[in-house]
């Protein structure tokens, strides 16, 4: 289950910003690559939680940055669950902001400190995703309606020629992707976080071992707060969505999706079809 407690708020908390990446047999050069990012920012703690069956990478990794804390041993717990480690003591130290890195993403110098001061400034903002592009600076549409099975399915099963009018609206490219906007869903690959929302709303839910815990997370946030699109902050993803091509992430996908619709509702779901009514109007805007 995920974690859901109540936690004293401290009147003198830092000014905090943590980070954490996830680990499985990962790429020492995507390591090093987020991490070089990370460390020449304001970030102050980066915690690596390793799911990897051995430690093989610890000595790297440990060679990296002086801000980094290494965790290994707790085995192949899953994506959410890993982050919840991190996330668990960005609120023993007070963290103010914590941030979810994916291994393959990267940012230019600036980036982390200019959401902070947009979070700073909107203190209603509980979550903030950049504009995110590919390598080859295409745009990633990662705003999302909240989903019904049909989207989830008919995207994941079948070809794109027969799902475009309908994924397009799922993706919300109506909008532009231009202008900052209160958005239901968006992706995990980067989650700027502010973790007096998070100590409100629990942790990610470790029952999602991998796929739907940022869907089911963004949803609990967006209940109390808002979860923003941000387009005047980039960030490069190197997306490869394995899922499509190996079977066994694909399993463990429907798996979670499976359980996503299990928790929020299959085809009755009061919330969504208010939520998405209302996700394209202007008031949804942030000058």
């Amino acid at each position: 289950m995920f974690h859901k407690k109540s936690y004293k708020m401290d009147q003198k908390e830092k000014e905090m910003i943590t980070a954490s990446v996830v680990l499985y047999d990962t790429k020492k050069d995507d390591i090093k690559r987020v991490i070089n990012c990370a460390k020449s920012s304001s970030i102050d703690t980066i915690y690596l939680i390793d799911n990897s069956h051995s430690d093989n990478l610890r000595g790297f990794c440990n060679t990296l940055s002086s801000k980094l804390e290494y965790i290994w041993g707790n085995g192949n717990v899953g994506y959410g669950k890993a982050h919840n480690i991190a996330l668990v003591k960005a609120i023993e130290n007070k963290a103010k902001y914590h941030v979810i890195l994916n291994p393959d993403i990267y940012f230019e110098n600036g980036t982390i400190e200019a959401i902070a001061d947009f979070m700073d400034s909107h203190i209603n903002v509980g979550y903030v995703l950049p504009d995110v592009l590919y390598p080859d600076r295409t745009e990633q549409y990662l705003c999302k309606l909240l989903p019904t099975p049909y989207d989830i399915l008919s995207h994941r099963l079948l070809p794109k020629s027969l799902t475009k009018k309908r994924n397009d609206k799922f993706e919300m490219r109506a909008t532009g992707y231009n202008k900052t906007r209160n958005v239901p869903i968006l992706s995990g690959c980067f989650m700027f976080l502010r973790m007096d929302v998070i100590k409100q709303v629990g942790l990610f839910d470790d029952r999602f071992f991998m796929y739907f815990e940022d869907f089911d997370l963004t949803r609990r946030i967006h209940q109390i707060s808002k979860t923003v699109f941000y387009p005047k902050v980039q960030i490069i993803h190197n997306h490869a969505a394995e899922h499509r091509t190996s079977k066994i992430l694909l399993k463990i996908s429907i798996q979670s999706a499976i359980h996503y619709f299990n928790k929020w509702g299959w085809f009755i779901d009061k919330e969504r079809r208010y939520v998405n009514k209302h996700a394209f109007d202007d008031n949804n805007i942030i000058e």
